[in-house]
């Protein structure tokens, strides 16, 4: 009769067969097994190396392709802007790239009336009002109240007083009034102005990046398209900007069916091939009169004007 002791006996031998094999297999395999995961491990870091590697290579190649740009742009631009007056708007998210934009325009010979950097404070709604008082304060003899938008739109009525005092117009701005009405605008923190900045500029070059996102941010795309068409009635304007994030200033012109075909554009002025492809934008549109759009988002032709000024 099989008893209680006969079955502990038969599983203590089972059990320890099966460890036995499990010892017996292990050392078997444990050869070959450890030489595939090494040939495996050696495989993958070799990968990670060659990629490494390859990462590397692209970024000196993006490198070499922007010193390209720059190193190719005296002989696509010299001269072709020489004497015309430019002047430089830039927003709040567009101080990164206003030398690089400025750099290439005066590697066409364009002359830099001055540059104006516009502040955030200038789009914010809750300043409508002020601004709306400030255009009539900061008015000139040369730089007159009349004709500014009959509204109660602060940023598009000061804006537009801005445009009269920077832009060329049929009564010239006296160098007394325009300072006048920078200082009404610097004082209160709306903007600041590059030193030696003079009246009369025949274009605008307007200088943009990411949009805001904060909550007014929506009321802010909308004041910030509204100032910037100030500055195209009947005179060139051209947007260099990017076509990142809702509301962005690029996107905004290419959307409207009007100021698509007055307004210029560029989306990629972050890179030294966008700052150059803004500035032979700008010799399309102040040499040539012709409106376009360049680039690598929604709305763009072709990254730069297809023929030579």
């Amino acid at each position: 009769m099989i008893n209680f002791r006969y079955h502990v006996v038969s599983l203590t031998a089972v059990f320890l067969a099966l460890a036995i094999g499990l010892v017996v297999g292990t050392a078997a395999l444990n050869g070959p097994v450890a030489d595939t995961l090494k040939d495996r491990v050696d495989a993958l870091s070799k990968d990670n190396s060659n990629y490494r590697e390859q990462a590397n290579q692209y970024r000196e190649e993006l490198n070499r392709t922007q010193d390209f740009a720059t190193e190719v742009s005296p002989a696509l631009l010299g001269g072709k802007l020489a004497g015309r007056k430019i002047l430089i708007m830039v927003m709040p998210s567009g101080q990164d790239y206003a030398e690089g934009v400025t750099s290439m325009l005066k590697v066409a010979g364009a002359r830099i009336t001055g540059t104006v950097t516009v502040q955030d404070k200038f789009f914010d709604p809750a300043n409508a009002y002020e601004l709306l008082n400030l255009a009539d304060k900061a008015s000139q003899p040369t730089v007159p109240a009349e004709g500014l938008p009959l509204n109660s739109d602060g940023v598009e009525t000061s804006s537009a007083l801005l445009a009269v005092a920077l832009l060329q117009q049929a009564v010239p701005v006296t160098t007394g009034d325009l300072t006048a009405v920078l200082t009404a605008y610097t004082e209160p923190g709306y903007i600041s102005v590059s030193d030696n900045l003079v009246p009369g500029a025949e274009a605008t070059v307007v200088v943009s990046g990411l949009p805001p996102v904060d909550r007014d941010a929506a009321k802010k795309n909308q004041n910030a398209v509204t100032f910037t068409t100030q500055f195209a009635k009947d005179r060139p304007l051209v947007v260099g900007g990017n076509g990142i994030g809702d509301g962005n200033l690029v996107a905004e012109v290419r959307a409207d069916p009007t100021l698509v075909k007055g307004i210029s554009t560029v989306d990629n002025v972050s890179t030294e091939q966008g700052q150059l492809a803004t500035a032979l934008t700008v010799v399309e549109r102040v040499v040539a009169g012709r409106v376009g759009h360049y680039g690598l988002s929604a709305g763009a032709t072709s990254q730069v004007p297809k023929a030579a000024v």
